[in-house]
């Protein structure tokens, strides 16, 4: 059977196998993870002989600051001029390990520049998939939800740019730390900059953790509040609307509230 496994089909099954959950090999031969080294390590270097760190780490034109990847992630949104920029920006930056183990970014879709900008949570199996946020299940749903209100994602008079709080799923499908959205924050709030829509809607806790700083979607959603300077509006993730059939007359209420602010 193994001389029959070629790269492809090696890789795919390894694929397989980190879509499972698993983070770790094991090898033949059993390991005592509880033994001393064999060779102590040596001992460090008096300060004063130590070699100088260095300040930064480059990467490209910017300069990222070493052990501080929220201050990294916000040189480098910063330096972001356009869209694609950021979209570079976000996907050469390496101080996040959750990173590594997705399969695609998730950066956004819909029409750049739409009156309506949607804030998601964290990329789902499907989302890592294809690399577009609100997509299976949950995609569908927000489309027809918005559609009921003649709005879209290519919706000609009244399109929709949807994006995520993080733009790569997470491990084992974990909830996020507030670390994990405290590093990609600035990322986030450059490409609200840039895309300037009219209104954000923030669909779930992960959106209005990182753009307002607060939690608790079934209390925010419904009111108006201020979002990086926009108007923004809570509103439930679909992904609740599914597990809540009750919870669609709310959503309901919050689509009708965001057409009368659009329309104004």
């Amino acid at each position: 059977m193994m001389e029959s496994l070629d790269f492809h089909r090696a890789r795919a099954l390894l694929e397989w196998q980190i879509e499972l959950g698993a983070d770790e090999c094991i090898s033949d031969a059993p390991v005592d993870c509880y033994a001393l080294p064999v060779k102590q390590p040596k001992p460090e270097r008096p300060a004063s002989e130590q070699p100088p760190a260095k300040p930064h780490l480059t990467r490209g034109p910017v300069a990222l600051a070493q052990g501080d990847p929220v201050a990294a992630a916000r040189q480098a949104a910063a330096a972001a001029a356009t869209l694609e920029a950021l979209r570079k920006a976000i996907e050469d930056f390496d101080l996040c390990a959750f990173k590594r183990g997705a399969r695609n970014m998730v950066f956004a879709d819909g029409i750049p520049g739409a009156p309506v900008m949607i804030v998601g949570e964290v990329p789902s199996r499907e989302e890592d998939r294809t690399g577009t946020p609100f997509t299976g299940p949950a995609g569908d749903l927000l489309d027809r939800m918005f559609a009921a209100i003649d709005m879209g994602r290519t919706h000609q008079s009244a399109p929709l740019y949807l994006v995520n709080t993080l733009p790569w799923r997470l491990p084992n499908a974990r909830d996020p730390r507030p670390e994990d959205i405290a590093m990609m924050a600035p990322f986030l709030e450059r490409h609200i900059a840039l895309a300037n829509p009219k209104v954000l809607v923030l669909m779930g806790n992960s959106a209005c953790e990182a753009l307002l700083g607060a939690r608790g979607i079934a209390r925010l959603r419904g009111q108006w509040t201020r979002a990086v300077d926009k108007p923004a509006l809570p509103m439930l993730h679909p992904n609740a609307l599914m597990r809540d059939r009750a919870a669609k007359r709310e959503a309901w209420a919050d689509l009708l509230m965001l057409k009368t602010a659009v329309d104004k």
